[in-house]
């Protein structure tokens, strides 16, 4: 379960109003589906997208359909911001053969390289295929990701040990410097 205040210090203010959207029922989103099919939601009527952890569990073909998606959803000046598992600093733990030591540990348990490439395994276990990593991303995959799928201007940030990490934020429309990262200030930990 997310909630606006467990989501970034830009969209934990009154003025953005959360609209979520997950396809696992158990967790009470206000829409039940899919990122590779919205269409319970009109197009361009949302102003920012909020990917948490998410773009991972898709198929890589799946990956271009889910951010048309994001797209087709959002206002013209409307944006993304994407986080998810950052492969280049999770491979550097297996390169050290520290498959399945701890990496950090997290309110749900202790999360191993293991878990971050391939999902969870105590949820996996239990029966929740929805946690099963499918595709992955270092942050020139993802940037270069987004911006062949129609985001104009994409600026990241990555971060190694403790959070083995990606950010990512997108506009589909061409920003400057000083604006993205302005919102990059506002979206990024």
């Amino acid at each position: 379960m997310k909630y606006k205040d467990r989501t970034t210090r830009g969209f934990n203010t009154d003025a953005w109003r959360e609209l979520r959207l997950d396809i696992d029922q158990k967790v009470k989103p206000d829409v039940v589906g899919t990122m590779l099919d919205m269409t319970e939601i009109p197009d361009g009527t949302v102003a920012a997208v909020y990917s948490s952890h998410n773009i991972e569990h898709l198929y890589p073909h799946e990956v271009p359909i889910a951010l048309a998606e994001f797209r087709r959803v959002l206002k013209p000046d409307g944006f993304i911001v994407v986080t998810c598992p950052d492969l280049q600093s999770v491979c550097a733990l297996v390169a050290e053969d520290k498959l399945t030591e701890t990496a950090y540990s997290a309110p749900s348990g202790t999360i191993t390289p293991l878990d971050i490439l391939y999902g969870y395994r105590p949820s996996l276990a239990k029966g929740n295929l929805y946690m099963a990593h499918r595709c992955g991303f270092t942050a020139k995959v993802l940037i270069g990701t987004l911006r062949e799928n129609g985001f104009t201007t994409v600026v990241s940030r990555r971060r190694g040990a403790p959070y083995y990490d990606l950010w990512a934020l997108g506009t589909l429309i061409q920003n400057d410097e000083k604006t993205m990262r302005a919102l990059a200030a506002e979206h990024f930990p």
